[in-house]
């Protein structure tokens, strides 16, 4: 494997871990076959156990299993087994961020900003609130015009340590699973397409 596929040191991959996605983990060295990363002490997964690694390169979406072959407190040492493979898993097409969405469970409501969304996840981040993983939630999201409602599972919940301008209020992020009827997936593969070309134009005007 090339290190030229991984992204450079300081910039962020996907890790899959026991089948909890870490969508922002952050690099610390590449290698040939290795990648070093960091991770919160709490998320960091046993040596030895196999993960999934994913990232993003000129030509699309690779993926990648790995063997944890080294953790140095939150330091975890990846070893890549087999080649790279572009993915286009839906779950995996992420797009959007700063789009206003309410979750509620057990008739208490909270207002917060997604991070990303695919027709398979939402990461958002909320204001404290009383959830943890596993729970049902409902969520309403705003996608420009559109607005769909989800029946949603939180799989993760973890505290906020660097906020963005504007989410001082916000404390916690979420990733929250679900499946869709095919017009919500519909309203959200073209969101994110729009997004997409939007910025593929704004690049090309740079040119």
């Amino acid at each position: 494997m090339s290190s030229s596929l991984f992204p450079q040191d300081g910039l962020p991959l996907e890790l899959e871990a026991a089948g909890v996605v870490h969508p922002e983990v952050r690099v610390v060295t590449v290698a040939a076959k290795v990648v070093t990363v960091s991770l919160p002490l709490a998320e960091v997964p046993l040596i030895g156990s196999t993960v999934t690694v994913r990232w993003a390169a000129p030509r699309g979406k690779y993926a990648v299993p790995a063997t944890v072959i080294g953790i140095d407190e939150n330091r975890v040492e990846l070893r890549a087994e087999g080649v790279p493979q572009i993915t286009q898993s839906r779950l995996y097409v992420r797009g959007g961020g700063g789009e206003p969405i309410v979750m509620t469970r057990a008739g208490q409501e909270a207002t917060g900003l997604v991070q990303d969304i695919s027709e398979g996840a939402v990461r958002a981040r909320f204001p404290d609130f009383e959830v943890e993983a596993d729970s049902k939630v409902t969520m309403e999201v705003q996608l420009g015009s559109e607005v769909i409602n989800l029946s949603a599972t939180v799989a993760k919940v973890s505290p906020i340590h660097r906020r963005a301008p504007g989410e001082e209020d916000l404390s916690i992020e979420l990733i929250a699973l679900y499946q869709l009827h095919e017009s919500q997936a519909k309203i959200i593969r073209g969101y994110i397409m729009q997004l997409q070309r939007l910025e593929r134009a704004k690049a090309n005007e740079s040119i």
